[in-house]
């Protein structure tokens, strides 16, 4: 069974812990063409627990009966992580998660206008009534109630200040910020973060919750937790609704390398389940991807390999083995000197001028042609000059 860790008072900024809320198996699934088999979210829901996520947001139960028992087969088997599931504020949802024997319940509602009015019809009262109502019989029932402002960023601040406070003192004991169609921007999320904190009195945990629909999820998860917010959901990848979610390995680096604060990750992990969550939800890693990138520590440029030769630090942000990944030195037409040298001497070869100046000469008229250069051109290449043909 999940036991919540205390929290012990910050007594330094740079002792400040932030909660990891992993919605990869959740939101992460509701990514157009993705359906997981409940034994795949278990694999994947045991790998985030090794990977140390504090919260593991199982699915949503009510969809369906093969998402119901994904959830409680998750319960039963991972302990060291929160097990959360998914409910709409109406009591169907919560008996269900419930039934599901998870520790904790995300709730939610829609607080903005738009939502207000087309998709719930129904008025603020209503709202503030309905979300007071399940966050009392969740608490009933011995959950952990996290509750979640739907389209939060576009909801009017004093409005969603009162459905927080009300929520607060139902016994939610964690509210959150929902970016849900990923209009907000970083000064703005830190503004409706400081104000919510302001505003809302009591014993809680502020969380935000970004898309990426601007390409501003990271960002804004950054600058909420910047302005206060000790809890932030994130996915695998990013994976996710439409343009996807803040993606979790680039957050929590961030958090960690940039910020400076504390989780319970295990970056050396983060690469394996970066792998397996791409081949369970069929996906390509970009080359380019930050953190998990096959990319992320590659380097080509003459000038940055001689610095990153020198010492890594100067064209690296962390060491790569940190994230389970590793430096790449590739060939190619920006290639300089200090590259071939280091390749030569990996290979076994004596990078004496002249075949280090005829192998960074033929690599050059290769890459002009667009010919890509790996180890074992770089190997005919030394053998044409050394007349090994």
């Amino acid at each position: 069974m999940y036991i919540a860790p205390t929290l012990n008072p910050i007594k330094d900024e740079k002792e400040k812990y932030i909660r990891i809320f992993d919605t990869t198996l959740r939101d992460g699934e509701q990514m157009p063409g993705v359906s997981l088999k409940p034994s795949q979210k278990l694999e994947i829901a045991l790998a985030l627990e090794e990977l140390g996520v504090d919260s593991i947001e199982a699915g949503f139960p009510i969809t369906s009966l093969g998402e119901f028992e994904a959830i409680k087969m998750i319960a039963r088997e991972v302990s060291s992580s929160e097990v959360i599931a998914l409910a709409r504020s109406v009591k169907d949802d919560i008996d269900r998660v419930i039934d599901s024997d998870a520790d904790a319940i995300h709730l939610f509602i829609a607080t903005s206008d738009i939502h207000m009015k087309y998709k719930l019809k129904l008025s603020p009262q209503q709202v503030i009534e309905r979300a007071v109502t399940s966050v009392e019989y969740a608490r009933t029932h011995g959950l952990i109630v996290e509750f979640s402002a739907e389209d939060a960023t576009r909801s009017n601040p004093e409005f969603l200040a009162q459905v927080f406070q009300a929520v607060v003192n139902a016994g939610a004991s964690r509210i959150d910020i929902a970016d849900t169609v990923g209009v907000a921007y970083p000064s703005l999320m830190a503004r409706l973060v400081n104000y919510i904190k302001n505003n809302v009195k009591g014993d809680y945990i502020i969380s935000v919750h970004c898309h990426d629909d601007f390409g501003m999820a990271v960002a804004n998860s950054i600058a909420g937790i910047e302005a206060g917010a000790s809890q932030v959901h994130a996915t695998i990848l990013g994976v996710g609704e439409r343009a996807g979610n803040a993606a979790l390995e680039e957050v929590t680096a961030a958090i960690k390398f940039i910020l400076g604060y504390n989780t319970r990750v295990r970056f050396e992990n983060i690469n394996r389940v970066a792998q397996l969550v791409a081949e369970k939800y069929s996906l390509v890693i970009p080359p380019n991807k930050a953190i998990v990138g096959h990319n992320a520590f590659s380097h080509e440029s003459g000038i940055h390999v001689h610095g990153i030769l020198s010492h890594p630090l100067t064209y690296e942000p962390i060491d790569p083995s940190i994230v389970g990944a590793e430096r790449r030195i590739v060939i190619g037409k920006h290639s300089g000197r200090h590259a071939i040298i280091f390749i030569l001497k990996q290979l076994g070869y004596e990078p004496s001028n002249d075949i280090v100046d005829f192998v960074l000469r033929k690599v050059k008229e290769l890459a002009d042609q667009g010919i890509k250069i790996d180890y074992r051109t770089i190997e005919d290449i030394i053998r044409e000059v050394a007349g090994d043909k």
